[in-house]
């Protein structure tokens, strides 16, 4: 009896790790043959049996992204993506700080803001290439930031409301207290409290942003065509390149997984903060 105690607890735990190796293995096997598929020549590409792992590993796929500027997109998307989270946030932790101090526009204004991020894009996008095709904004970065910029608001201004409100009020009257105006409070006292709510918050609105797809197809044709749309031409009618495909997931993918990762405790923090509070 005594060795079926001891032995139970460790045979649950190498069930968990069994359970854990495995779930791991298939979520992470999509990313690995995506760029080991970016790694291959063409004919390793359409070889049957697969090719587990090139003979010689090439770089020439990515070499013909360079060639064809097909990489430009990358730079639309960080471009579009990175200035419209600045501008969200910005605009969105101001508002929210309003809504959470001064209770702006009621108890209920807060929900209506956030139902405006559940609008389905493709509901709203074609009456907005109309209006961006009278004033000019159609394929522009202007008209892309202030569209993202607009679509992701909601989504900020309800996130930073929660953390606002986890910040205590009296910190805030001691500075007034001691000298400090409104905005020198917000900018030394409010804002280094929930600074890993405000990164966890700009990290999801830049995904958001670089992996939307609809407004981008729609509002975009080549001046600043977009990295999801760039990826969606190479699924022709007649053959669809699926090298060039790996090679530029890999390099689309390569912004968002830094930013992540080089900062993954305070998106972890962030993310189990007062965010879900309503």
């Amino acid at each position: 009896m005594t060795d079926y105690s001891e032995r139970a607890p460790i045979a649950a735990t190498a069930g968990r790790m069994t359970v854990a190796v495995i779930v791991t293995v298939i979520f992470l096997f999509p990313v690995y043959w995506l760029f080991v598929m970016s790694i291959k020549t063409p004919e390793e590409v359409f070889a049957s049996p697969p090719v587990w792992w090139p003979e010689t590993v090439s770089f020439e796929n990515f070499a013909v992204l360079f060639r064809d500027g097909d990489v430009r997109a990358i730079w639309n998307s960080l471009v579009i993506a990175g200035v419209s989270t600045v501008i969200a946030m910005f605009l969105g932790t101001i508002s929210a700080y309003s809504l959470a101090r001064y209770r702006t526009g009621g108890d209920h204004l807060a929900i209506w803001i956030i139902s405006q991020r559940m609008i389905p894009p493709i509901t709203i996008v074609f009456p907005i290439f109309l209006a961006f095709a009278l004033i000019g904004l159609n394929d522009t970065y202007l008209g892309m930031i202030a569209l993202y910029t607009a679509f992701n608001l909601p989504y900020v201004i309800w996130m930073m409301r929660g953390y606002v409100e986890d910040v205590p009020l009296e910190l805030e009257e001691s500075a007034l207290v001691d000298g400090l105006n409104r905005w020198q409070t917000l900018l030394k006292v409010v804002f280094p409290m929930m600074r890993t709510g405000l990164f966890a918050t700009a990290v999801f609105t830049f995904i958001f942003a670089w992996n939307e797809f609809i407004f981008a197809l729609i509002l975009t044709r080549t001046e600043v065509i977009t990295f999801p749309v760039q990826v969606s031409h190479f699924f022709g009618p007649q053959q669809i390149f699926w090298a060039k495909i790996g090679a530029m997931s890999v390099l689309g993918t390569l912004p968002v997984f830094f930013a992540v990762a080089m900062a993954q405790k305070l998106l972890v923090r962030g993310m189990s903060m007062g965010a879900v509070k309503g």
